[in-house]
């Protein structure tokens, strides 16, 4: 049995490890909700191997990646002259496995109309092939995952109430790295020591304190998969391999001749000089209540500071001209702090 073992001791990921222990060996299905780049598929493998059919075939579809009818062709397999091209039977996924774990990732972005085929498949086991009648019967645990607020979607009418019904028997909420304190430093020196090892290196150095500093103030928007490719950025940046990793670049994008975005406002036409734009967070009026207009601007200014310095806290008290400690006084007077900090 291959268990993929997660890399973490915070509080939070060790609760949800432990939720997903006692939810695996039932046999219902289960929707995985988080970020990007949190480990959804991790949490999923280590749902079947943790299951009672761990034994069977674990089963993968990215439902965000295929247009609606070729989704519906590799869930549900094909008959022979199902559609031009389809010159032989081909199995679908729902078949492939039988017996297993089929985990459908990015589940929020399947269109309606497969929605409502996944639902029957999970109620009563059973579909018909694209361009077939012969029912189907197949023994398959759902696992289902996505980034987006499914109950927000439902009420909208994107995602089917019934379905998310069924999915919802058990919800397991995967906690972003910047809400698991102290395991970015864990991470960190795991990635660095593979990425050593992968560059043929006889040992890794480890982290300077002022890298692993800047490591643990990052925000992280794109959790583990982006601390990853940092980390291993760093390593593969690094002249001096005896000593600890100093240089740590969070915006390989960062460049004096980087190509500006375009803007919607003031953009220049070929040989004209921009417009200028009154600043956007002014009221067009003069506010009733000055010092809440102060606030709100004071508070914009600080979420784009964060936004453009990809949510690194010392770049955006740099970019606003405040001393580090400053900035992080503003973020708490104004609940802009992630939440390990705002206490």
């Amino acid at each position: 049995m291959n268990l993929p073992a997660p890399l973490g001791e915070s509080s939070v990921l060790l609760g949800h490890l432990d939720q997903l222990s006692r939810v695996a060996p039932l046999e219902r299905p289960i929707l995985i909700i988080g970020e990007r780049g949190t480990g959804k598929e991790l949490s999923a493998a280590r749902v079947h191997y943790l299951s009672k059919r761990w034994s069977g075939p674990l089963v993968k579809l990215n439902c965000a990646a295929l247009p609606e009818s070729l989704l519906e062709a590799e869930l549900f397999g094909v008959e022979p002259g199902a559609f031009t091209g389809a010159a032989k039977r081909r199995l679908g996924r729902f078949e492939l496995a039988d017996g297993g774990t089929l985990f459908l990732d990015e589940i929020g972005n399947a269109p309606l109309s497969v929605q409502e085929k996944v639902l029957r498949v999970i109620e009563y086991g059973e579909f018909e092939r694209l361009g077939g009648s012969e029912t189907i019967s197949v023994s398959v645990r759902v696992v289902a995952a996505t980034n987006l607020d499914l109950p927000s979607e439902a009420r909208a009418g994107r995602f089917r109430e019934d379905l998310l019904d069924r999915l919802a028997f058990d919800v397991l909420t995967l906690p972003p790295l910047r809400a698991r304190t102290g395991d970015v430093a864990l991470l960190a020196e795991h990635f660095g020591r593979a990425m050593a090892a992968d560059m043929g290196w006889e040992m890794f150095p480890g982290f300077a304190p002022s890298a692993l500093a800047a490591l643990e103030d990052f925000a992280w928007p794109g959790n583990i998969r982006e601390l990853k490719n940092v980390v291993e950025r760093a390593v593969a940046s690094c002249l001096a391999r005896e000593k600890p990793i100093e240089r740590i670049v969070f915006d390989p994008f960062a460049s004096p001749f980087r190509p500006q975005a375009v803007r919607a406002q003031g953009v220049p036409a070929s040989g004209a000089a921009p417009v200028t734009a009154a600043p956007t967070a002014l009221p067009a009026e003069l506010p009733d209540d000055f010092r809440a207009a102060i606030n709100a601007f004071e508070s914009d200014l600080l979420s784009r500071a964060l936004t453009d310095a990809r949510h690194n806290q010392r770049a955006a008290a740099k970019r606003l001209g405040l001393g580090y400690h400053q900035l992080r006084n503003l973020l708490r007077k104004h609940g802009l702090m992630p939440g390990r900090d705002k206490e």
